[in-house]
Parts: structure tokens; C-alpha cells; sequence
């Protein structure tokens, strides 16, 4: 059993998989990449998710890459593995390495192309995934928006709670603050609810997160503690303020490509992952100037990470 006051909070960096021009696994940059989140105030560090392009990697990969990660971060940032696979037993066996790995935690997507068709059957895969690892807590990783499972989340923790020993909590990417806000208050606020909008991390903050796990805080973590401070000492005039802030470096992020244009963001703060995977596409130089242009134009360099 995994102890019962495991709580994720701060930021928590949706980590990017880097890759040579061939498309082979790079495991080099990792060890800069853990020390910027470090420096900049980063608390944890979740390997191989939609932003790591863990879907687009064979399960050998995604365990080597688990253990670089867990080689360098562990005396600073907590490690989370998503585990999550399309097929049960590499999930399984993703869960067993982690566990082996001593990583803080784990968490899965749905299956996403054989949908579970009920909240009963997406707990039933979940608590499969999750025995596992028995030693470790478990996160579901609600985001309907990819995987198209959009089962209710209250629903779920009430049948979590009984069939799944190590769960923990959610990784809610999604716009419903209602239903987060009911998951966050759910049985005396237990469960340890993790906001994935990085673009609303207020509105998070204000149903309850205790946390959050997102893409761009590998490159703009600053803007967004900034949020986190302002909004602790009651101050919303400055949270929002850089709430804003925050957002427009987003939507530049949205403007230039989503994950490829992520990766770009990241160089330019001196950690250089690569190219993207098919069927993804990176940015041309053009389209890498053009970005620092749009980033030059909303005052990025005062808020992203050095």
C-alpha cells in the first residue's frame, strides 16, 4: 500500500521525450532537462505522457527513458510514470517497471481505439493496470478531448475508491470545473486532484487543485508560480495579471502548432529534444523564427524558464 498522505502539489512538468534526427530515442538531454525544471521551481515530473509522446513509443523506450529520468530527478522532483497503453499487459508491465524503478507514482489514460464502454469498465481496466504496481499511487488521466473517454469523474472515484487499494487522485484535463470542483471536495477533499488546463490554471486553483501537471511549465514555470504565489496570499488582481501573461504565451503555443512548437519553446531555453514523431510534424526554421518573433512580442523572455 502506498502511503496515505502522498500528495502531489506545485507544478508539475509534463515532461518532452527527445529524440535524435533518425527518430531514435535521446536520452542525453534529460539530465539539463531536470535540472532547468529544478532550478525553476518545478516539483515533479510526469515521463511519457501526451506530451512526451508516449503513445508514438515502443515500451522498451518508454522504460529506458522512465529510468534516465528517474537516474536524475529523484532527489529533486517527485516522478511520476504514465503507464498508460492501448494494451492491458504492456500497461501491466509499464506499472511493474516503475514500481522496480522506485518512481513516486503512476498513472493511465483510457484505452483509446476500444473504448470501455461504461464508468464500471474504465475502473475494472484502471484497478488492472494499477495491481501492478501495488506499492505505488495510482492517477487516472482524465483527457476525453484525446482519448474520447468521457466517463463521470464523481462516478468514478466512488467505484475507485472501493476496487483500486492505491488510488490517489486525478489528472483532470478537461474545461468542466464543476465536476472538478465536486472531485476535489468528494469524501472530505481525500483525493488529490491535479489540474491539466495550463491555459486556466486559475480557474483550477479556485475548484480546489492541489496541484497541476502541464506541458509548458517545462519552458514557463516562472509565470505560472507567480500564479500559484499570488493566488495563496489572496492577491487576485496579480494573479490575474499573470494569469494573462500566461495565456499568451499559450496561445502562441496553439498559433505555432501545439507539441512541435513545445519542443521549439524548450530550445530556445537551452534544452534541445528534437524532432517530433510521425504522425507529427516539427516546425520549419521559418516557422521557428516566425515563433520567436510572436514570443519576442508578448514579453516571453521575462517569464520562461533560464
Amino acid at each position: 500500500m502506498p502511503p496515505e498522505n502522498f500528495r502531489l502539489t506545485g507544478l508539475v512538468a509534463a515532461s518532452f521525450t527527445a529524440f535524435h534526427d533518425d527518430g531514435s530515442l535521446n536520452l542525453a538531454p534529460i539530465e539539463r532537462h531536470a535540472e532547468l525544471l529544478a532550478r525553476n521551481g518545478v516539483t515533479g515530473v510526469f515521463v511519457c505522457g501526451s506530451t512526451g509522446e508516449g503513445v508514438s513509443m515502443t515500451t522498451d523506450e518508454r522504460m529506458a527513458c522512465l529510468a534516465r529520468w528517474h537516474d536524475v530527478a529523484q532527489r529533486e522532483l517527485k516522478l511520476i510514470a504514465h503507464v498508460g497503453h492501448n494494451s492491458l499487459r504492456d500497461a501491466q508491465a509499464l506499472a511493474a517497471h516503475a514500481q522496480k524503478a522506485r518512481v513516486d507514482a503512476i498513472a493511465t489514460v483510457a484505452p483509446s481505439v476500444l473504448r470501455p464502454a461504461n464508468v464500471d469498465d474504465l475502473v475494472d481496466w484502471c484497478a488492472a493496470v494499477a495491481a501492478a504496481a501495488p506499492a505505488l499511487p495510482y492517477y487516472y488521466y482524465h483527457i476525453p478531448v484525446l482519448t474520447g473517454v468521457r466517463q463521470d469523474m464523481m462516478k468514478f472515484i466512488a467505484l475507485a475508491r472501493e476496487r483500486i487499494p492505491t488510488f490517489a487522485g486525478i489528472k483532470f484535463t478537461d474545461e468542466n470545473l464543476m465536476e472538478f470542483g465536486n472531485c476535489a471536495n468528494a469524501d472530505g477533499g481525500r483525493w488529490n486532484m491535479l489540474w491539466g488546463r495550463d491555459e486556466i490554471l486559475l480557474a483550477g486553483l479556485a475548484t480546489g487543485a492541489h496541484g497541476a501537471i502541464g506541458s509548458t511549465f517545462n519552458y514557463s514555470a516562472p509565470v505560472y508560480q507567480r500564479v500559484i504565489d499570488a493566488f495563496g496570499r489572496g492577491d487576485m488582481t496579480a494573479a490575474m495579471r499573470e494569469m494573462t501573461r500566461a495565456r499568451n504565451c499559450v496561445q502562441v503555443l496553439v498559433d505555432f502548432g501545439g507539441l512541435p512548437a513545445g519542443k521549439a519553446m524548450l530550445a530556445r531555453c537551452g534544452i534541445d529534444c528534437g524532432p517530433v514523431r510521425l504522425p507529427l510534424r516539427s516546425l520549419s526554421e521559418e516557422r521557428v523564427r516566425e515563433m520567436g518573433m510572436a514570443l519576442e512580442a508578448i514579453g516571453w523572455d521575462d517569464i520562461r524558464c533560464r
